[in-house]
């Protein structure tokens, strides 16, 4: 029993240490010096102020959903972000049943025009879309449509932030040609139409300032 006992203390342990070394990872600054977030409402408030000490360079800020959602705290945390001195950028997660044209109109009646911001982002991902999916030849047409509207307002090109899955069923990559912001944890991307602009590294990343877990994000030198 004592045996048993010690044996499961020392798992214990290993996935304590485990957890609190996963927690405090990222790609070495050395070798990607510009990193970042992105956060939404679900990260609850930030303290913004604490992030630049800990290598934060960047934020993408989630700002809409579909035609007519709109993040809670995406005022604030815009404000906040540009006030700590943190570059800071909007995303909309794209929805697959609303037109391209409705969800333009969305974000650019929510995120303010600046011109020192980072390029909008669009996220693209099946987890928490809606069931319906369409053909990709209608989806990426209203992409294009999205893009384009979104793109003429904030003059600057969108980035595209892309699962694999989403991408190998739409082919979002080669029939865009944006900048891409590609999700593989831990390992590098090897999927898309070109090399990765961004790279969403972790989705378990801890900061002080920000309760419970981050995703986190390198920027190719």
């Amino acid at each position: 029993m004592r045996r048993v006992s010690a044996g499961l203390a020392v798992a214990a342990l290993l996935a304590l240490s485990a957890w609190l070394f996963a927690g405090a990872w990222h790609p070495s600054t050395s070798r990607f010096p510009l990193q970042g977030i992105d956060v939404s409402h679900h990260q609850g408030a930030i303290a913004w102020a604490k992030l630049p000490a800990q290598s934060v360079g960047f934020a993408w800020i989630k700002a809409t959903e579909g035609g007519d959602g709109s993040d809670p705290l995406f005022r604030s945390n815009w404000n906040q972000a540009a006030a700590a001195g943190v570059r800071r950028g909007a995303y909309h997660f794209f929805t697959l049943c609303r037109p391209g044209a409705e969800q333009a109109r969305n974000f650019i009646a929510t995120v303010p025009f600046d011109p020192r911001a980072l390029p909008p982002a669009v996220d693209l991902e099946y987890l928490g879309n809606c069931s319906r999916k369409p053909e990709p030849a209608k989806l990426r047409a209203e992409l294009a449509v999205f893009l384009a509207a979104v793109e003429a307002h904030y003059r600057n090109r969108a980035i595209l932030y892309l699962t694999p899955e989403f991408d190998r069923a739409y082919g979002i990559s080669r029939a865009f040609d944006r900048p891409l912001w590609l999700r593989s944890l831990v390992r590098q991307p090897r999927f898309g139409g070109r090399p990765w602009t961004i790279w969403q590294v972790s989705n378990f990343r801890r900061l002080d300032g920000i309760s419970g877990r981050v995703d986190w994000n390198v920027a190719r030198p």
